[in-house]
């Protein structure tokens, strides 16, 4: 996908889950071109057909983050706010694009894990040991984080009392919002994506 776009003129905004930061992306199209942000809207595949889950008071209040790799506040960030604004899509510039996408991926990674192997989220949320389990690799995860967890309420997860965040994860995991998303009907990638995520948040650690 990287080499299809380097030819191409213009700045490239990349929507998706992923912890490596932007130099690998960066290194194929020009590092000028990169910026980063994260995709709200969920959904679900029905064969070739993607039906996005309806939106609620909560998924409404939750705004698409999009930053610049080096967290500065330029007038093409402004203008790509602003067009998703015009059309109706929440928006947010982002300052910590990259610490959110890798808190966003120390949560979700032991999440659609755990998901997977219990066979979905509401049988996820009547086993208290897969639960207890995955906020303990949640936890790991997000000390092992170079910076502070953005958006700060993530560090909740390491703060707050076991039993407490496990009946707020067991609630979420049983909510519409979860139900109604990919976590319920995963695609054949979600796995792949899953790894690749470790590895990304892995790296770090390697590194040093």
């Amino acid at each position: 996908m990287l080499e299809s776009l380097a030819g191409v003129q213009g700045d490239v905004l990349f929507l998706l889950n992923w912890a490596a930061g932007s130099e690998t992306l960066g290194a194929v199209i020009g590092h000028e071109r990169v910026l980063l942000g994260f995709p709200m809207t969920g959904g679900t595949m029905d064969g070739d057909v993607i039906r996005y889950r309806k939106s609620s008071f909560i998924t409404r209040r939750v705004a698409m983050p999009i930053g610049e790799p080096d967290g500065r506040t330029t007038p093409r960030l402004e203008r790509i706010v602003e067009t998703f604004r015009t059309a109706g899509i929440n928006a947010k510039a982002e300052p910590q694009m990259d610490a959110w996408l890798r808190t966003h991926a120390a949560f979700e990674v032991p999440l659609g894990q755990a998901v997977h192997a219990a066979g979905g989220p509401v049988a996820l949320a009547d086993d208290p040991d897969a639960v207890r389990g995955m906020l303990h690799l949640m936890r790991q995860n997000l000390a092992a984080m170079e910076t502070p967890p953005v958006p700060r309420a993530f560090a909740a997860l390491r703060a707050l009392p076991q039993g407490l965040l496990m009946a707020v994860l067991r609630r979420f995991l049983k909510s519409p919002t979860t139900v109604h998303s990919g976590l319920n009907d995963p695609s054949p990638a979600m796995a792949v994506e899953l790894e690749q995520l470790t590895e990304q948040l892995r790296a770090p650690a390697r590194a040093r």
